[in-house]
């Protein structure tokens, strides 16, 4: 018995040796950072704000490598099946390790038993937004409208089971209205249609769009959250501007497969949290209506242990099902 207790100690002390050596040398080669979405969209822009910055910190090539599809699920899959050595990063938001586990019936992968959080980077609200030219300027003139010609109206919805598409189904339901959706695979191209005018709104993050209504190319309505954000503070929040008690928000986070030793997942944690400390990142991400957040791997393990449950209410409200 003393025997068989002294050799599992001694397997605990040289495995957490051997990972502390790893930790030390890593990273000694180029990181593959996943975002599963095409290029343009908020996953795109922030996976290529960090990754830069984890190659300046890091001395090594961060290579961004979009692989869209699913919902995020084809990129999410690689990540999840990338050896568990910290380097094969991938972004995570609301649907890939929230809602998606509700809508599909069939997930390629677990969002928690497959997956290291590393770092929750933030949350960003959603900002509803019309083409210029649909007449109206307020949440409650795009309901009379919708009310008056049901059917007629469309939504450019960036992703089936992103944050974005499921608080559009939201504001259809509180707001009683009948629009119709209109998927695209990412963000970029839902607001390149809109922009053209081949679509008439769109519930749209804040790092996506922004520049677009600074540029008058599309019109801001109200924002998603429960309250006003810094980026537009004249913008009402979509609960005060006619459906109240509506609040829905996007986070983002970055992640590894799971048997990543514990000291490369804290030492890519401590390197992110003071990323995201640095006054160039914080400008640009705070800039674009970002909140940003950082914290310990366990923090963001358990946020979304918490949204799981939270998206699959919205989803079954909505109706929403992906075969």
């Amino acid at each position: 018995m003393i025997h068989n207790v002294f050799r599992l100690c001694w397997a605990a002390l040289l495995a957490a040796c051997c990972g502390v050596a790893v930790a030390q040398d890593y990273p000694s080669k180029p990181i593959r950072f996943i975002a599963p979405n095409l290029p343009g969209g908020p996953t795109d822009i922030l996976a290529r704000l960090l990754g830069q910055k984890l190659s300046e910190g890091f001395g090594q090539p961060v290579i961004i490598e979009n692989r869209p599809g699913a919902g995020g699920n084809i990129g999410t899959e690689l990540a999840a099946k990338a050896p568990a050595d910290g380097y094969t990063l991938v972004t995570g938001n609301n649907a890939t390790f929230g809602a998606n586990v509700s809508l599909y019936r069939k997930l390629p992968f677990d969002p928690v038993k497959d997956f290291a959080p590393i770092i929750l980077v933030g949350t960003q609200p959603n900002i509803l937004v019309v083409h210029p030219s649909l007449p109206v300027h307020s949440v409650k003139a795009l309901i009379a409208l919708a009310r008056a010609r049901p059917g007629e109206l469309n939504y450019a919805n960036s992703g089936m089971g992103a944050a974005a598409h499921l608080a559009a189904e939201m504001f259809k339901s509180m707001a009683r209205v009948d629009i119709v959706s209109i998927p695209y695979k990412s963000a970029a191209p839902a607001l390149a249609d809109l922009i053209a005018g081949n679509t008439h709104l769109m519930f749209a993050t804040s790092l996506s769009v922004y520049p677009h209504i600074q540029a008058k190319r599309v019109r801001a309505l109200a924002v998603t959250p429960a309250r006003r954000i810094r980026l537009m503070p004249e913008l009402p929040t979509i609960a005060e501007a006619g459906v109240p008690g509506f609040e829905a928000t996007t986070w983002h986070g970055v992640l590894v497969a799971a048997g990543t030793p514990a000291p490369v997942v804290e030492k890519l944690n401590a390197e992110l949290n003071r990323i995201l400390k640095l006054p160039d990142v914080r400008k640009r991400l705070t800039g674009l209506g970002a909140e940003i957040i950082g914290g310990t791997s366990r923090e963001f393990a358990d946020h979304i242990q918490r949204e799981i449950p939270k998206w699959a209410k919205v989803i079954k409200a909505a109706n929403v099902r992906i075969e």
